[in-house]
């Protein structure tokens, strides 16, 4: 009998190989991530890598610089399905979970910025998205001033990226045809969609210029991790129940988009793109040294991402 052999290295081998790597970073990489929302245990927690690499998160911002602009984002694509075309968000407000201890907003903790409080918790009390939670995305998210003060004029003058939220104009745009939104009925009452729910051309100017708009960019925020977090956990993927875990899981879908969070939180983005969005994000000098470290792009762009988040996404600050 002769048995037929491959040599190593051979396409059937190395993909073998590569499903396999990719199948025992599973496990380590929902440690990771329960980690960063504060889901795992303090001793087990000591033992994951850290990454003091903390500059400004913009992944928005960097899948434009990238040359994706012209495709459409996980999210957008989402937005604009049937199935969320056809739903109207106000029937997932019973199925919010009960936000326990610190989801209660202290407008004192908001210094420079508790004028937002009341706007905060009006957009808590309609979507079940904890307002320290909310206080957390917003922070992460806006331009501050010397005092600490967010900016509510904030703009990325390299993409579409504006207001408290930093929403593209794309999203901005889906989140107003989605029903059931904050943005959608307002769009509605103004007249800003036509007969099949989109937005009119001759409106979108004016309806992008709300973006600059506390409240609306607040209540749209809200609206958009309430989407994100329901298709996160209609795939699978827990997303918490306390403020922590809440914020940190809808400020990494923000992102992401809800695709590629998805994709990170089950299985890890693939190296060319998780090494595509950390040399876009810190540079390629020290992505390459982060890789280098860590043998894997993957890896390496996790422990940075999770730290950012577990980091810079704090909701008890507010609290």
């Amino acid at each position: 009998m002769t048995i037929q052999t491959r040599p190593l290295g051979s396409p059937d081998t190395a993909a073998t190989a590569a499903a396999i790597h990719r199948n025992a970073l599973g496990s380590a990489q929902k440690r990771l991530w329960q980690a960063a929302i504060g889901t795992m245990a303090p001793d087990a927690e000591a033992k994951l890598p850290q990454n003091p690499d903390m500059e400004k998160l913009d992944l928005d911002t960097l899948l434009e610089l990238s040359g994706q602009a012209t495709q459409p984002r996980p999210m957008a694509a989402i937005l604009h399905s049937p199935e969320f075309r056809d739903i109207d968000l106000r029937s997932l407000e019973a199925s919010q979970p009960e936000a326990p201890g610190a989801a209660t907003l202290d407008p004192a903790r908001l210094g420079a910025n508790a004028r937002h409080a009341p706007a905060l918790e009006r957009a808590a009390e309609r979507t079940g998205i904890p307002a320290t939670a909310l206080a957390a995305i917003v922070n992460a998210e806006a331009a501050k001033d010397s005092a600490g003060q967010w900016n509510v004029y904030s703009r990325n003058s390299r993409s579409s990226a504006a207001g408290l939220g930093q929403f593209l104009s794309r999203t901005w745009e889906g989140m107003a045809e989605t029903r059931g939104t904050w943005l959608n009925q307002t769009a509605q009452a103004k007249g800003w969609l036509d007969r099949s729910g989109q937005v009119r051309t001759a409106a979108r100017a004016e309806l992008l210029q709300l973006r600059y708009n506390a409240t609306a960019s607040i209540e749209t925020t809200a609206d958009y991790a309430r989407v994100n977090l329901k298709t996160l956990q209609r795939s699978g993927v827990p997303t918490g129940e306390d403020p922590s875990a809440v914020a940190r899981t809808a400020y990494l879908a923000h992102h992401l988009g809800a695709g590629d969070a998805i994709r990170y939180l089950k299985t890890g983005l693939t190296d060319e793109r998780a090494s595509m969005l950390l040399r876009a994000q810190i540079g390629g000098g020290r992505a390459s040294q982060a890789i280098a470290r860590t043998g894997d792009a993957s890896a390496a762009h996790r422990a940075w991402l999770d730290n950012y988040v577990g980091t810079r996404v704090r909701p008890e600050r507010f609290a």
